[in-house]
């Protein structure tokens, strides 16, 4: 196995990174979640289903956008801690006496609708252990 990295800054670098994925054949894509990725979910695994490329990404968001499977914490979660936090700033608690928290619920979600399109057959097992299967 070897990895392959391709650097994004902007929404201009896609169409590149996913052109050099293509031409050097690559097996399988892991997309590692900032604003600039999960702004543009859709389009990431619209490029990764026209060039067939098997993608995982971090969060839920990317599945529920198309892309093949996603493992992490459970982004609505996420929001609802941060917004617990800001009523409890916002009654008067001084953030610096607030714990830090880690994610708690991690959330395996798997799309078949794009993994028929790419050809895969999802493993029973896997199907499974899924938190949620989007048909």
């Amino acid at each position: 196995m070897s990895l392959q990295s391709e650097e994004v800054v902007d929404n201009k670098d896609f169409e590149r990174a996913f052109d050099a994925m293509v031409r050097d054949q690559a097996d399988a894509l892991f997309v590692l979640s900032d604003s600039l990725m999960s702004s543009n979910r859709v389009t990431l695994a619209q490029l990764a289903a026209d060039r067939k490329i098997s993608a995982l990404y971090g969060h839920n968001l990317y599945t529920e956008a198309g892309g093949l499977m996603s493992y992490g914490p459970s982004v609505y979660d996420l929001i609802r801690g941060a917004a617990s936090y800001v009523d409890k700033i916002l009654k008067g608690a001084k953030p610096a006496d607030l714990p830090v928290q880690q994610p708690v619920k991690f959330e395996l979600i798997i799309n078949l609708k794009t993994a028929k399109s790419l050809g895969l057959t999802v493993p029973e097992k896997l199907l499974i252990a899924a938190d949620k299967v989007i048909e």
